[in-house]
């Protein structure tokens, strides 16, 4: 299986700012409780177009990032065709190999693999995320002296892996499964954004 995919990533979590997870140390509260969202703004999987379309993962974290054994369970864009879905889970379930299966064998149990609706509206280290009613996060950027946006790269730990992200935080973050025991909702906590390009 052959994939090419461009997007945007979204990442936010129970830490503090900064994600230590990024870092190789361990979560501020001792595990973490994150939502994971890859917008695919053009690529193809095996042939199959996945432009516009949105995989996500709301996981639960035991330890420390690097260790893996990860409970997660897997959201698909409902307007992504079926076609497309099973090319999107193929590549993020790490089926595909490549640089995506590097970051996929970290998850060890996947409770649940679902459609839903997903508004992703995030560009440049600010916007918006939602999953169906239970998952929706907001994210500012950290801005430089200059303006710029603030920036973290060569990273041990990374779901964009070879990209630089945009530090932020987030005013808004919920999140609510009862499979992954998982009922946060928290202001000012961290979040990231990045853009990436994937190919196997």
């Amino acid at each position: 299986m052959a994939y090419h995919l461009e997007g945007r990533l979204l990442e936010v979590c129970n830490c503090r700012v900064l994600c230590p997870c990024w870092i190789g140390e361990d979560p501020d509260y001792g595990t973490c409780d994150t939502i994971v969202a890859w917008r695919i703004d053009s690529g193809t999987v095996d042939g199959v177009d996945v432009a516009n379309t949105t995989i996500a993962a709301v996981a639960h974290v035991p330890g420390n990032i690097l260790q893996g054994n990860w409970t997660a369970a897997i959201f698909v864009d409902d307007e992504a065709s079926k076609a497309q879905a099973d090319a999107l889970v193929k590549v993020y379930s790490g089926q595909a190999g490549g640089p995506v299966a590097d970051l996929a064998k970290l998850i060890g149990t996947i409770v649940s693999v679902e459609r839903a609706p997903i508004k992703f509206d995030v560009q440049g280290g600010k916007g918006t995320l939602s999953i169906g009613s239970d998952y929706y996060a907001e994210l500012d950027p950290y801005l430089g002296a200059t303006g710029g946006k603030t920036t973290l790269s060569d990273t041990v730990f990374s779901t964009v892996p070879g990209a630089p992200v945009f530090v932020g935080k987030a005013p808004v973050y919920r999140s609510k499964n009862a499979a992954l025991g998982i009922d946060v909702n928290m202001s000012g906590h961290n979040a990231l954004q990045s853009t990436f390009v994937f190919d196997a």
